[in-house]
């Protein structure tokens, strides 16, 4: 955390939001006719902000009119400020309750007041019908705010007003705007997915030929995707993301792969959890898959779908209302996919179990096999520590050449070997304790030595 930049931006919020007391302070006065400095609300001056906060370069970049500036104020309001919106518990004396114009929620565990699109109108419009409308634009779908995730009002309950959604300001840009951080969400029921990652580099991936040169389409779409859509035009014909199929038996490297393309492109993964993802009540897959793509969507994550043909597996023919609400899961899923921005990896033990639908939509389709001899001799050399050391009669070639098994199965065999040595109060592998390893390692297949 940069301490320059926290002070910044502590300095920017102290201003803004103290002014958005003023504006709130004002229009209350103006509203009950009281006497007050300013006929309206757009004569509060707004303060200068220090240059180096985010929240400053966010205001200059969008270019922010003064309504904007209210809004994005008020969506902070209840994270750093909350006592800022207590006016708003006022009580109608009339009918014992809050005032309608207000708008406005109270949390259930927050005890401060939550703004709503109502909360909105009432500071910028009051009671002038027009405004009202244009507000209507600026909350809308087609709004910066919107579009770039900012912030946005949660959708209101079926059939009431458009403008009695909660102002909810992203995750994302309160985490800029307070820390200069970009916001990693926890792994939880709302977000069911695991930021994953690697300590190791591009050379400790030991692949086929084939397999490296479709992952370096991936890798080029990374470098030279934005220059392709925007300099040269091609958003006209092409849409974002990049989207591809790894598909292999366990312990071929899809995975690591995955981390290594975040970690060399500087991008987070996110591994999604499809236990938690998949459900058997209907509508509530969609639900969970939602929460992930919304939070991804302006975020530029590779998204890392493992296992996947648990989600995009083959639709069945229509033989009951369950199967079309299963068919109509995978038709949202694919068109989330194809929607988002983003690199998407989906992973699987068998290319045929994915849905054909899913297979044309891919840019690449990587095969990932049991390496070949070559390869797990090189994956026997690096799966040992540096600080042990191999008995005599190990020949590496000969057990790369006669024993066939993925990089995953290596690395099982290398912990018991290495742990065995280390009980025993030494750096030395034995040939027996590999052996064993190699054994329990095919045994979990069913196969024998």
């Amino acid at each position: 955390m940069d301490i320059k930049i926290t002070q910044a931006n502590a300095a920017a919020m102290t201003k803004e939001l103290q002014w958005l007391g003023q504006v709130i302070e004002t229009r209350m006065k103006l509203y009950w006719q009281q006497p007050c400095p300013f006929e309206d609300i757009t004569e509060v001056p707004a303060p200068e902000l220090p240059v180096e906060s985010i929240y400053a370069q966010v205001v200059e970049y969008y270019r922010m009119k003064m309504t904007e500036r209210i809004i994005l104020s008020l969506a902070l309001a209840p994270h750093l400020m909350p006592h800022l919106l207590d006016v708003f518990f006022v009580k109608n004396s009339n009918y014992d309750r809050g005032f309608t114009e207000f708008g406005g929620i109270k949390g259930q565990n927050h005890g401060g007041f939550l703004p709503t699109g109502e909360t909105v109108a009432f500071i910028l419009a009051a009671n002038d019908l027009e405004k009202r409308f244009e507000l209507m634009d600026v909350l809308g779908e087609d709004h910066f705010f919107r579009q770039s995730g900012i912030l946005r009002l949660t959708a209101a309950q079926a059939e009431e007003p458009f403008l009695s959604g909660v102002l909810s300001l992203s995750n994302e840009y309160l985490s800029y705007f307070t820390l200069g951080t970009s916001h990693k969400p926890d792994f939880s029921m709302n977000f069911p997915a695991k930021r994953i990652y690697t300590d190791m580099d591009w050379d400790d991936l030991v692949l086929e030929e084939n397999t490296l040169t479709g992952i370096t389409e991936i890798r080029d779409w990374l470098e030279f995707g934005d220059k392709l859509m925007d300099d040269w035009g091609m958003h006209k014909m092409i849409k974002p993301g990049f989207r591809t199929l790894f598909y292999g038996p366990p312990g071929t490297g899809k995975t690591l792969t995955a981390c290594l393309l975040g970690k060399s492109a500087g991008l987070d993964v996110y591994r999604i959890d499809l236990s938690m993802v998949v459900s058997k009540f209907i509508g509530e897959t969609e639900k969970n898959l939602a929460h992930v793509f919304d939070q991804a969507a302006h975020k530029n994550w590779i998204l890392f779908f493992d296992e996947a043909d648990a989600l995009f597996g083959k639709r069945t023919q229509v033989s009951g209302s369950n199967d079309r609400y299963a068919n109509q899961e995978v038709s949202y899923l694919l068109q989330r996919i194809e929607d988002f921005p983003g690199v998407v990896i989906l992973a699987t033990n068998l290319k045929a179990n994915i849905d054909d639908a899913f297979s044309r939509r891919f840019q690449s389709m990587i095969h990932f096999p049991i390496p070949g001899p070559v390869q797990r001799l090189r994956l026997w050399k690096q799966s040992f520590s540096a600080k042990s050391k191999l008995e005599d009669d190990i020949d590496l070639e000969e057990v790369a050449e006669k024993y066939e098994m993925t990089g995953g199965a290596m690395i099982n065999i290398s912990r018991y070997s290495s742990l065995m040595a280390l009980k025993r109060g030494t750096n030395i592998i034995l040939k027996k304790d590999l052996m064993r390893g190699i054994r329990k390692e095919f045994g979990k297949e069913g196969k024998t030595v």
